[in-house]
């Protein structure tokens, strides 16, 4: 019995010895994922090391048991870490920061009494703690506002959704009909876990909107993006060419630092990305980019030195040749806390998530506004659209108060999914069109847009030649639409307080600087030159295109149709300009800007693109020409419909006007009327002669 006991005594020894060899080794790799950030890798180790320490190695449990705590909480496993401080705590973790962790994970749990009682513990150690002041306060201020939901309606996607993390949604597209997400999906390329989630890596995806508006299926992204890293957190310039994102690398013996990234849209995928240096500091991280509504900034979020805390928000200016200067952004957006996730809307206001201001529980949505009085002001914006848990990424349907945000919110293993969001709000725009009068959209158009409350803006415009800005109310704005090559237009609105929301709509019809401009809805007595009342408004849209182009001078012509006698008609075409050139006088335009010119008949009109496609689809009288086909006599003869006849003489009986300077009332050139006229006169005997040689061929 003896020689067995002593058998099993050095067996049990032996076995002591192997666990604590073993703990040693599970332990010593728990420190080497953690130095890398490894943390889920990490957070195994240091729980076999823990289960393989002796309860009377309390010292040893406490540490082990504290290290679980802090990787569980940087991936978001929020309920371990809970258990995991709750263990170092018990076993008296001499470390004070285990109550201020511990009380930040339980209000991230909604856990407000337990999370309250912690930190008025670690206020005891540190009494000055912003964090511990701002969490004591978000257990007050947590219940309250789930109590009393705010406006905003709040659904899960699950179309965007998989069984791992989708975060940081991008709406993009000029009808915001394409979305695209980051993911760790399945999907993702290559076929590594990382030890920093204990996911798959991630990815770009995207889904867009069919012809009946609705969201179809989630794909990768196109080009090179996405590669076996992790990539995520997207964001767009706003002209949508350039997309800028996150990327994580890994290296299995170094720290890699999350770096921004960039692609350029070619056609209809993404080219093959370069890196954003930033700066040469290649130990600080930078990644979640938003570009400024303007352009000029690149907003992101880092660790380097000099912040307020924990993850700062900072941005530099973007250049053609690169980035120049850093700035943080500073109180009171950032706090000793993580601020993260920049996004813009439209109108301005920046959007980030912090988990250092008094908030709901993790990572709460706030406003950034500037005020002229207050000046940067920031508003937490409560529940729903906040929860206890982490609720970040927001991105707008354009100028409305509605789109995507992503959030941890009922994930018992903290992945993040896509919600949407409206918040219903009164919104005032204006909508407007800028194209070539009698063409097409001018997508290089600008407008300039100016109000009485100091607003000064300059609007580019959508690939279909459109632009939607948000407006104040009580302001006067007036608008500007211009284009090389284009006459400006310009309207005006007087903003009135609404009850509802509103749009207004503008139309600018760019007259050409190098062809001839149908006047439309000119109207003269029968058989005479005298204008008619209703050609008034027409003519008023004259005076104040001439005044907003003061340094034009133009031609005014008016056309026959080919019926009656040529030098009848002729002269009658002469006295209805220069009814026209007489209108302008009265109405303050300068005599020597004008120059009256009838045509007759003997220029008939010439057909354009637009004007083939405005006749075909008329709901009248529906006529089929082509484009450049011009309607002289034969043309219209051959034509046997009579209703389309007398379209088509309509169209010859017109009134227009053409750009003969752009330099009047310069010092560019001295203004000679006479020499101007014998110019011009010359030239319409040039083009009369040719037209008489085309015809006799």
């Amino acid at each position: 019995m003896g020689r067995i006991l002593f058998h099993i005594s050095i067996y049990v020894v032996l076995l002591m010895l192997v666990a604590c060899s073993n703990e040693g080794i599970a332990f010593k790799k728990a420190e080497q994922s953690y130095a890398i950030g490894e943390y889920y890798a990490a957070s195994i180790n240091y729980k076999k090391s823990y289960s393989r320490c002796s309860p009377k190695e309390r010292d040893k449990r406490a540490v082990r048991a504290f290290m679980m705590g802090e990787c569980y909480r940087r991936i978001g496993y929020t309920q371990k870490a809970i258990a995991a401080y709750q263990n170092a705590i018990r076993y008296n973790i001499p470390d004070s920061l285990a109550y201020l962790h511990i009380a930040r994970q339980q209000l991230k749990a909604g856990q407000y009494k337990q999370a309250a009682q912690n930190f008025n513990k670690y206020l005891e150690f540190d009494a000055e703690s912003e964090l511990a002041r701002n969490g004591l306060l978000s257990c007050e201020l947590g219940p309250k506002w789930k109590a009393a939901p705010n406006l905003y309606q709040v659904k899960k996607e699950a179309l965007f959704n998989s069984r791992r993390s989708d975060y940081s949604p991008l709406l993009v597209g000029e009808d915001a009909d394409q979305l695209v997400l980051s993911s760790t999906r399945k999907e993702s390329e290559g076929d590594d876990i990382s030890g920093i989630t204990g996911t798959k890596f991630g990815d770009l995806f995207f889904s867009k909107k069919n012809e009946q508006g609705k969201w179809q299926a989630v794909d990768a992204i196109g080009g090179e993006v996405n590669t076996v890293y992790d990539e995520g957190a997207p964001c767009l310039s706003p002209d949508g060419k350039t997309m800028y994102f996150t990327r994580c690398s890994s290296d299995p013996d170094y720290p890699r630092y999350a770096e921004i990234w960039k692609s350029q849209r070619s056609d209809a995928s993404w080219s093959k990305p370069t890196k954003c240096e930033i700066t040469r500091d290649t130990l600080t991280s930078y990644a979640h980019p938003a570009v400024s509504p303007d352009g000029q900034w690149l907003y992101f979020v880092s660790d380097m030195p000099g912040g307020e805390g924990g993850l700062d928000i900072w941005r530099t200016r973007i250049l053609d040749s690169g980035f120049a200067g850093m700035e943080n952004v500073g109180r009171p957006i950032n706090t000793a806390g993580d601020e993260m996730f920049p996004s813009f809307r439209p109108n301005g206001d920046l959007y980030f998530s912090s988990d250092g201001h008094p908030g709901m529980g993790g990572l709460d949505i706030f406003i950034a506004r500037e005020d002229s009085v207050l000046g940067t002001t920031v508003e937490n914006q409560q529940y729903p659209l906040n929860s206890s848990a982490d609720d970040f990424g927001m991105t707008f349907e354009n100028v409305h108060n509605r789109g995507f945000f992503s959030s941890s919110r009922n994930d018992g293993k903290g992945w993040e999914h896509i919600f949407s969001f409206e918040c219903p709000e009164i919104i005032q725009t204006v909508t407007g069109w800028v194209y070539e009068k009698d063409g097409y959209e001018l997508p290089e158009a600008l407008v300039y847009m100016v109000g009485n409350d100091g607003t000064n803006l300059k609007l580019s415009v959508k690939g279909d030649g459109s632009f939607t800005q948000v407006l104040k109310p009580g302001v006067d704005y007036v608008l500007l639409g211009t284009c090389k090559g284009y006459l400006n237009v310009k309207n005006d609105i007087r903003v009135e307080q609404a009850e509802e929301s509103e749009e207004y709509t503008l139309q600018f019809p760019l007259p050409p600087i190098n062809v001839p401009v149908l006047i439309d809805n000119i109207f003269y007595e029968f058989d005479r030159a005298d204008l008619t009342p209703e050609s008034t408004e027409a003519l008023d849209k004259l005076v104040g295109m001439m005044n907003e182009n003061p340094n034009i001078t133009i031609e005014l012509s008016a056309h026959c149709d080919y019926r009656g006698n040529d030098a009848y008609n002729q002269r009658l075409s002469q006295r209805r300009a220069e009814s026209v050139v007489r209108y302008l006088i009265q109405h303050g335009i300068a005599e020597d800007r004008l120059t009256a010119v009838g045509y007759g008949e003997s220029r008939p009109k010439v057909i354009t693109k637009k004007l083939a496609e405005t006749l075909l689809a008329s709901d009248s009288v529906k006529v089929e020409v082509q484009e450049n086909d011009t309607l002289t006599e034969d043309y219209i003869l051959a034509v046997d419909d009579e209703e389309q006849q007398e379209v088509l003489h309509a169209l010859n009986r017109r009134t227009e006007f053409r750009v003969l300077r752009t330099t009047y009332g310069t010092t560019l050139n001295e203004y000679k009327p006479e020499e101007e006229e014998k110019k011009a006169a010359a030239k319409r005997e040039e083009e009369e002669m040719d037209e008489e040689e085309n015809f006799i061929f």
